[in-house]
Parts: C-alpha cells; sequence; structure tokens
C-alpha cells in the first residue's frame, strides 16, 4: 500500500505539477523583463529537478532536455549544447572506467581486496578496517557501486566462516556493522579523487563552464584536498562502527585465513600484471601531470617538459592508458587482447548522459543570465559569515542527497552555488567544494547511494539501522567538510577570503 501511494504521488509531481510549473515560469513570469530568456531557463531547470527528483523517466533521459528546449526557446544554439555533452571530463571518466571494467575483467580487483584483508590481519577491528580500507582504495579508482557489489560477497563468505565461533547475535551485529563500513567507505574512497565517483568530475566542468577563466581543478590538486578529508572521515567512521557493532567476545588471530581465500585464485595471470602495470602508471601520470603549488613549495609536473603543456589534460592522459590495453594480446585467452569492446560495451552511458545534462544546463544558466539573476536574489546573505554559508551548503547538500542522485544533485545546485559566491563577492571554490563533497555523504537511507542500497540488498540490514548509524554521520560530515573547506581549501587552492579572485568577475 505504501508503495502504491509513494508512486502515486510521484507520478502527480512528475506528470502534472512539473509540466504546470513549466508552463506556469516559461510563459507567465516576468523575471527580468529585459530578458525572457532567465525564465525560460528557469523553467527548464524546475523541469528537470523535478523529474530527476522523482524518476519518473530514466535520469539519462532527463538529461537530454536541453537538447531539445534550449534551441526551442532561444536559450542557445542546437550546436552549441550538443558540444556540451562531449569534453575532456567525460574522456577522463571513459578512460578511468575502462581500465575499471579491465581490472573486473581479469579479477584484479578481488586480488587486491584480499591483499589487503590479509595484510590487516583477522581481528574484529582488523577485520572492520581492512574491509573499509580495501572498499575506499578500490573506491578511489573504480565505481563504488562495482567496489560494494565485489566486497559484500567477500565480506559474508567471510561472517559465514565465524558462525562456529561467535554467538548468532554477536554475529548478527558485527555483520551490520561491517555492511555499514563497505557501503560507507565506497562513499569515503570515492571523494578522494576526481574519478572516484561522478559528482567531482561534474564539478569539474561545470567550475570550468561558469568560471573559464579560473585556474585547472586537476587529479593532483583535487586529491591534496579531499585524500585529508576522506582519511579523517575514514578513522572516525571506523572508530564509530566499531564501538557500536564489535562482538561482547573477541577472537583469537588465526580464526579467519584469507590467505587461504587468497590462494584459491592462483597465481596471478600475466593478463593481471599488464593491468595492474597500467593502472598504477595511470594514477601515477594523474598525479604528477600538472604539478601543485602548497605554500611556498611548488613542484612541477611531466606535462612542462613538452612544448604546450596546456594541451593535455587529465582525460588525455586517461584515454592514452586505456588504449594500451586494447593493443596488448592476452595470453590466456588467444587472439584477444586484455581489453576487448565487449568489456568497453558495459560503459555506463547513461551517467555520460547525465553528465552531459549537467553541463548543459550550467551552461545555459550561464548564457541566459539565469545565474546572474540568482546571484542578485541572493545578496541578502552578504551579512553571513562565510563559514556559516559553507555549514549552511554542506548541510543541506547532505540530507538532500539522501533522497536525489547524487550527480544530479551537484549538477542542480552547482551553477545557483556558483551565482551565491559571485553576489557575496567570495572566492566560488568556497562553496562549490563542500557542496561537491556533501553530495557523496549520503549515509542514512538505502535509496542515497548505490553503495547503501547493495548492502540494504544483503537482507542483513534493516533501513532503521542504517539510518540510526547514518544520522549521527551525516551531521559529522556536513561539520568535517565544512572545517577542512574553510582551513584546509584555502591553502591547497590559495584561497584569500578578503579578495575576490578576478577570473570569477570574468562574464
Amino acid at each position: 500500500m505504501k508503495k502504491k501511494e509513494i508512486s502515486y504521488y510521484k507520478r502527480l509531481l512528475g506528470y502534472v505539477i512539473a509540466p504546470l510549473l513549466f508552463v506556469y515560469f516559461a510563459f507567465f513570469t516576468h523575471l527580468d523583463p529585459a530578458n525572457p530568456k532567465v525564465s525560460y531557463t528557469l523553467a527548464i531547470a524546475i523541469l528537470m529537478a523535478i523529474w530527476w527528483i522523482t524518476e519518473i523517466i530514466p535520469l539519462a533521459a532527463t538529461a537530454l532536455l536541453p537538447v531539445a528546449l534550449f534551441p526551442l526557446f532561444g536559450i542557445m544554439n542546437g550546436k552549441a549544447v550538443s558540444s556540451t555533452y562531449f569534453n575532456h571530463i567525460i574522456f577522463l571518466f571513459l578512460g578511468g572506467f575502462l581500465v575499471a571494467l579491465a581490472m573486473q575483467r581479469w579479477q584484479l580487483h578481488r586480488r587486491i581486496a584480499l591483499r589487503i584483508l590479509m595484510f590487516t590481519g583477522n581481528s574484529p577491528a582488523k577485520i572492520l578496517f581492512g574491509f573499509m580500507f580495501a572498499t575506499a582504495f578500490l573506491s578511489m579508482w573504480i565505481s563504488n557501486t562495482a567496489t560494494a557489489m565485489l566486497m559484500v560477497p567477500i565480506l559474508l563468505s567471510i561472517t559465514k566462516n565465524l558462525e562456529s565461533l561467535v554467538a548468532p547475535r554477536e554475529l548478527q551485529k558485527f555483520t551490520v556493522g561491517l555492511l555499514l563500513g563497505v557501503a560507507y567507505s565506497a562513499s569515503l574512497g570515492g571523494i578522494a579523487t576526481l574519478v572516484g565517483t561522478p559528482p567531482n568530475l561534474s564539478f569539474s566542468r561545470i567550475f570550468q563552464i561558469m568560471f573559464p577563466a579560473a585556474p585547472e581543478i586537476s587529479f593532483s590538486t583535487w586529491f591534496l584536498f579531499a585524500l585529508p578529508v576522506s582519511v579523517f572521515l575514514f578513522v572516525f567512521i571506523w572508530a564509530y562502527l566499531y564501538f557500536m557493532y564489535k562482538p561482547a567476545t573477541a577472537w583469537g588471530e588465526k580464526k579467519i585465513d584469507f590467505h587461504k581465500a587468497h590462494k584459491h585464485l592462483g597465481k596471478a595471470s600475466y593478463e593481471e600484471k599488464v593491468v595492474f602495470a597500467v593502472f598504477i602508471s595511470l594514477a601515477f601520470l594523474w598525479l604528477t601531470r600538472a604539478g601543485f603549488t602548497l605554500g611556498s613549495i611548488r613542484i612541477p609536473g611531466w606535462s612542462s617538459l613538452f612544448h604546450q603543456p596546456k594541451f593535455l589534460n587529465d582525460g588525455t592522459v586517461a584515454i592514452a592508458m586505456a588504449l594500451i590495453l586494447f593493443l596488448v594480446p592476452s595470453r590466456n585467452e588467444k587472439g584477444k587482447k586484455i581489453l576487448d569492446w565487449e568489456t568497453a560495451g558495459q560503459l555506463p552511458w547513461n551517467i555520460v548522459l547525465l553528465f552531459g545534462g549537467g553541463f548543459a544546463l550550467a551552461t545555459g544558466f550561464k548564457e541566459s543570465g539565469l545565474s546572474l539573476w540568482f546571484g542578485e536574489q541572493m545578496q541578502d546573505l552578504s551579512g553571513l559569515s562565510p563559514l556559516l554559508v559553507i555549514f549552511i551548503i554542506s548541510f543541506s547538500v547532505t540530507f538532500l542527497t539522501e533522497l536525489t542522485s547524487n550527480t544530479a544533485t551537484v549538477e542542480m545546485l552547482l551553477p545557483v552555488i556558483a551565482s551565491l559566491s559571485v553576489s557575496l563577492k567570495m572566492n566560488p571554490l568556497l562553496f562549490m567544494l563542500p557542496a561537491t563533497l556533501s553530495a557523496s555523504m549520503a549515509f542514512m537511507l538505502p535509496v542515497a547511494t548505490p553503495p547503501n542500497a547493495i548492502v540494504f540488498g544483503s537482507n542483513k540490514i534493516s533501513i532503521l539501522q542504517m539510518a540510526r548509524a547514518g544520522l549521527l554521520l551525516n551531521i559529522v560530515g556536513a561539520i568535517v567538510i565544512t572545517l577542512f573547506t574553510y582551513f584546509w581549501a584555502t591553502e591547497v587552492f590559495h584561497i584569500d577570503l578578503s579578495v575576490f579572485p578576478a577570473w570569477a568577475a570574468v562574464k
């Protein structure tokens, strides 16, 4: 009965209220009488936002609305809109995902996970740490959904081995902690790198669209900023889950044999070794391409060795390394390459279109003048402390993304937040960075993020257990992101709170 009611209200909101609001804002409001495109763009944005939230049609289908509606309403030329759907950020995602698919094809990610568990040990605290660390590390490079899907079967098989060693009630409690640890660390690992989760890539491109004169957000710069946030939250959540769900009676160090599970994989194949070499090379090239400056320390990147270093970007590197895998022959499957198009066909094109829709929407905000209009409406916030504004943004996005796609959330909000920063004469990074990170901090509900849904699908955990554990973590996440943005991001990105950067004022 409840599901029917929810479905009914979603249909009512998506099929009736959304079109009515679209018509109202497009034809009966005049936000800027001299520029009707402002009202048209807001109408389209509201329609997209409601359809993204209700998911009455696929997210990727909603993302295509700008292709049809922007030219019809004279907001942007059809060619210009189409070009926003494919760019270097898309190629960064595609290249990284191709390497991840090769890892999954040859089971390299499973070997890495078991190696980490072998290293961390097998007391309750170490098992929780091992599963969380393996999940977080893999999620930095491959899809957090794929990471969770890999780790949950391994986790359930390990807990099955404990049935003869731990009382059923204690084991059930500890299993809940392990499952939550996998779900949460998949999100924590994802925020550490640009390719770790889609909202990070959305931010990188939308920031560039809104502020084309701004310095590049490179892989290494993002990593330098986000890794400490990820590590701090990881340690806090590990300790929190351990003390909440640890078994009353511990067991000895030799009760679980991860070495045996690893031995079942056999020796590393030639293909695994090649994929691992490409994976390590890709990570190294990403981290060292642009170099970085921290205070008075300047470390140049390898791209400076080329005549035109600005021609090279992280997408260039990702595609170059992925292409190697299409060239190297497989030894175990004669006549095939280590990466073939059958495997590459698993690329999530729906996410690519979702990216494109967000980029098109951000471009429409800027080209139509809607972003400027939003900025003018937010002048009243100028009296608030930047620290308070950052917390409000972090807190709001954290709880909003419990109910909506995290990628859709940042693509709806980042253009507005960019306008807010210009209105308040503050560096846009100060507000856009916490919004992006907060979109990955949904710890309460199964619908919030795929890893949450995957562990909930194990039938070993209830919604109440997840919500009870996640509520505090949502709040802590908003506080931590606020503090790291205010005190750490200002160092990494050279943000002077008293200076409005010239690149943000360029229209």
